[in-house]
Parts: C-alpha cells; structure tokens; sequence
C-alpha cells in the first residue's frame, strides 16, 4: 500500500524554524520527483518547492526563496523541508507529494499522484 505521511509541523514565532518530513511507504522514492505544496484557509494550494527525482535540481516559489530548503534522504525514504525565518502569510497546511510520470520538478498539483495528508504551520506571535 502506498503511503506518504506528513509530520512535523506546529506552532512558531515569526523569525522561527520548523522541519517538516515525509515518510514514504509502499513505494521507492528514488525514481520519483518530490514536492511540498501548502493551503491556507480559503485559497487553493500552492507550490512550495520541489525536487527533480535524480535530487540533481530543485526549484522553489519566490516567496519562499532563501528561507526554504528541500532534501531528501532517500536511504531513509524520506523528504524534507526545512522552514527558516517563518513569517504569519506562511500559516498553511503543509503537503508532500511525489509522481514518477516526471523527472523534473512539476509546479502544478495535477502533476502528482501521490500526497501525504497534510500537516499545520502556524506562525504567529
């Protein structure tokens, strides 16, 4: 069974850090392209930043360009996201997702199959 399960997120300052992963089951990570994806409350999910499936390019939204970092650990089957300098507008619920029908980083949810279940970030003083 395929899983991909989200952890990780919580309650930060702003100027604060968080670390989020994503822990795949069922499946290799090592062919996929990642993402990470986020929902505030009334808008539609957006890309965050990604990770081509050979880890050899990433690709992040300007908003989140310097203070966001994407990894992968794929001995552990695992992705990441390592969130620096938190700000109140990055309050969203968090998503992880991979496809193995593209190799390089994909922006649009339609690209990706699979998506862990989401996890909250709150930033807030």
């Amino acid at each position: 069974q395929v899983q991909f399960v989200a952890s990780g997120g919580g309650s930060v300052q702003p100027g604060g850090s968080l670390r989020l992963s994503c822990a795949a089951s069922g499946f290799s990570l090592d062919d996929y392209a990642v993402g990470w994806f986020r929902q505030a409350p009334g808008k539609e999910r957006e890309f965050v930043a990604g990770m081509s499936w050979s880890g050899g390019s990433t690709y992040y939204a300007d908003f989140v360009k310097g203070r966001f970092t994407i990894s992968r650990d794929k001995a552990k089957n695992m992705v990441y996201l390592q969130m620096n300098s938190l700000k109140p507008e990055d309050t969203a619920v968090y998503y992880c997702a991979a496809t193995a029908q593209y190799t390089q980083v994909m922006t649009s949810t339609t690209r990706y199959p699979y998506w862990g279940q989401g996890t909250q970030v709150t930033v807030s003083s």
